[in-house]
Order: C-alpha cells, then structure tokens, then sequence
C-alpha cells in the first residue's frame, strides 16, 4: 500500500467516468455509494465482480468504493471494472496484471470508442440524403 494506505484510481468509456478508492478492508464493494449486491441487472453486477472473481485472495483483503459519474449505466460498469482493475493492479503488481491481461485486455486498456459526429446538413452520421431524379 501507499503512505496513506489508500489508492486512488480511475477509469473511463465513453462519457462516463470513474473513479476508485481502495484500502484495507474486509473485502466490500461499494458502486455509487450501494453494495455491489444490490445492483441491478444481473449481468451488470457479474461485470463488475469479474475482476474481483479472477483475483480473490487479494479481494478479500480490500474495501472498494466506486463513485461513476456521466454516460449510460452500462458505459458507467465498463469504467468501474477498468479503475478496480487498475487498483488491484497496482496492490498485487505483475502477477495480477498477467492474470488479468490474460483474461480480458479491456480490463486494464480502456475502449477508445466514441459516437460518431453527425456530418452537416446530414440527419446521422453515415447516412446520405436521397437524391431524387423525377
């Protein structure tokens, strides 16, 4: 652990924003201030323990809290398990980044993607306007 005992992380796709802080603990894990029991749909709440199933020695010797911020909720769980990973990463050091990195690379590297920009005097991004010849 660091001097204050306390890590800081983040983590990003798309608009939204996380942000993490882990310490010594009894292994909770808190999302927007609600345990990680409590969110819903299924699928969210296994992508967020993923990280935590893959490492689950040091996982039980640590509190999480994550506080997201921005984007739709889905985005909001992709950058919640990119700043726990980079926590875990940075307690456990090479071994839990291999394991990791082995597993899912978009664990530590978030995903660059964004919305692409409406073109002018277009109604969407790739979309043309019909021409008519009659």
């Amino acid at each position: 652990m660091s001097k204050t005992n306390v890590i800081n992380t983040s983590g990003t796709r798309k608009r939204s924003v996380a942000r993490a802080n882990l310490k010594k603990g009894t292994g909770k894990v808190r999302f927007n201030y609600q345990l990680i029991d409590v969110v819903e749909p299924e699928l969210a709440k296994l992508k967020l323990k993923e990280p935590l199933i893959l490492v689950e020695d040091l996982a039980k010797t640590i509190d999480i809290d994550v506080k997201v911020s921005g984007g739709g909720f889905m985005s909001q769980i992709d950058a919640a398990r990119v700043a726990i990973c980079r926590g875990l990463v940075e307690l456990g050091g090479e071994e839990v980044k291999q394991t990791l990195l082995a597993y899912d690379r978009n664990l530590l590297v978030p995903d660059t993607r964004r919305k692409e920009v409406c073109k002018p005097n277009d109604s969407k991004a790739r979309a043309k306007r019909q021409k008519s010849y009659r």
